[in-house]
């Protein structure tokens, strides 16, 4: 039998989630005092921190009861450990002079070493997400570790990344495929075992003739069948790589409902998933597009100058810089320009920040959430069950580039989206590898 184990709970390990205090099955779990003075200054406001920090306020009370915590902590459930609030204490004699600041963490840290050093028989370890005070408290000889609860593995990650299948196909089978009628294969005909996952992406290529163009196709599972992905145009805007046309035929099936589009900068998503969605616009009340503010430091937008609109400019800059190339597509006062003028103009066309989208019931609408690498699992459930009937939501962001301190690659909500509705009929997820702002940009992303 295994050492018995107690794990110190980080704020940030709360404020990401505040069921984690469930997820360490029948481990016990100490909560410093220093950890609820910090949760305390998030429980105002209408934010992921707030609903956390809330959140797990209520879910202390309930546990609590009424009672006081013993000193063996109280039972947090059925088949869970115990749980108890451990005052501040000081770190041991030999490290007071390690860290000088009196700040949360260190008090946190010095609680964590206590704990440790009165439990000699268990196994203790802090579990925070913030990467430097694990390494502070490894070099201070104190176990740390990751919350892990809701990490994707990185083999599922590479996964994602390797989801396009690479085929030789029959001269014959590849001319019914992209000029017979419907653009249509039985699956079977292509050599599957069995049929293959909903929305799985292909790349055919002409047996015997590798100079051919391949053809990009995906399993369509509503018709049993595997589907040409025609090289087609969104207002204006043409693919200019197989990635590009798979994204943006993803982006116009209205049977597809939820689209995740990830890749590097320049690599096309927003401007793609809006092209497609101002061509489908007669198919929608509205066109809401929209992107988190990620503020240093966590404090509110109302810090800057200015009104509601200025405030948000330069959050919102990048998605009108993209509502901008498509205007370029067209001459000044031509009809197409018009039309997205008009549209901003009745609202139907509407851009704004995340953060006055919650609440909203969103019924046939368009959404596009550009940079959903920075929502936490909890937001992008918060958002996706915000859907009503008739519609469409599209996720855009790159995982390698998190502007959330306590994010990664495998823990942010964008990378959860397309692990957890991978195989699902209304989901497809396509993964943008090449670079097409610029040249320069391109060049730029490969060697620096």
């Amino acid at each position: 039998m295994g050492k018995h184990k107690i794990f110190v709970l980080d704020t940030n390990v709360i404020l990401h989630d505040h069921k984690a205090i469930r997820n360490f099955q029948d481990n016990d779990l100490v909560i410093p005092v220093a950890v609820l003075e910090e949760v305390d200054k998030f429980k105002k406001g209408t934010d992921a921190l707030a609903y956390n920090a809330r959140g797990f306020m209520r879910d202390i009370d309930r546990i609590t009861a009424g009672r006081v915590f013993p000193s063996e902590g109280l039972p947090i459930g059925q088949g869970l450990g115990k749980i108890k609030v451990e005052p501040n204490h000081p770190f041991p004699e030999k490290m007071r002079d390690l860290f000088v600041d009196d700040i949360p963490d260190h008090r946190i840290l010095a609680t964590a070493i206590w704990v440790r050093d009165n439990n000699p028989d268990s196994f203790v370890a802090l579990v925070t997400k913030d990467v430097n005070l694990r390494v502070k408290s490894k070099a201070a000889g104190m176990l740390s570790q990751d919350y892990l609860t809701d990490k994707v593995d990185d083999t599922k990650i590479e996964d994602s990344e390797k989801e396009v299948q690479f085929l030789d196909l029959d001269p014959l089978l590849m001319q019914t495929l992209c000029f017979g009628p419907g653009n249509s294969l039985e699956w079977k005909q292509i050599g599957c075992a069995s049929a293959p996952r909903p929305n799985q992406l292909f790349k055919f290529r002409w047996k015997g003739d590798k100079s051919k163009e391949v053809a990009c196709a995906r399993y369509d599972a509503f018709l049993g069948r595997i589907v040409l992905c025609k090289a087609r145009q969104a207002f204006g805007i043409r693919p200019r790589n197989d990635e590009q046309k798979m994204a943006l035929d993803a982006c116009l099936n209205p049977r597809t409902e939820l689209v995740a589009l990830t890749g590097g900068a320049g690599t096309g998503k927003t401007l793609l998933a809006l092209a497609a969605a101002l061509e489908q616009e007669k198919e929608y009340e509205q066109i809401v597009i929209s992107r988190p503010t990620v503020i240093l430091g966590n404090q509110d937008i109302g810090f800057l100058p200015g009104d509601q609109k200025q405030k948000m400019s330069p959050f919102l800059q990048p998605l009108m810089d993209n509502l901008n190339v498509i205007k370029e597509q067209f001459r000044p006062g031509s009809r197409e320009a018009g039309r997205i003028e008009d549209m901003l103009n009745r609202q139907k066309l509407l851009i704004e920040p995340l953060a006055y989208i919650r609440g909203r019931s969103l019924g046939k609408c368009y959404f596009i959430i550009d940079e959903a690498q920075n929502l936490t699992p909890h937001e992008m459930k918060t958002i996706i069950t915000r859907a009503g009937e008739g519609t469409k939501m599209v996720f855009t962001g790159d995982i390698f580039q998190i502007d959330q301190p306590y994010l990664d690659q495998w823990s942010n909500g964008l990378t959860h989206l397309s692990q957890k509705m991978a195989g699902q009929k209304l989901f497809q997820h396509v993964s943008l590898r090449k670079g097409e702002r610029s040249e320069l940009s391109e060049l730029a992303a490969k060697l620096l």
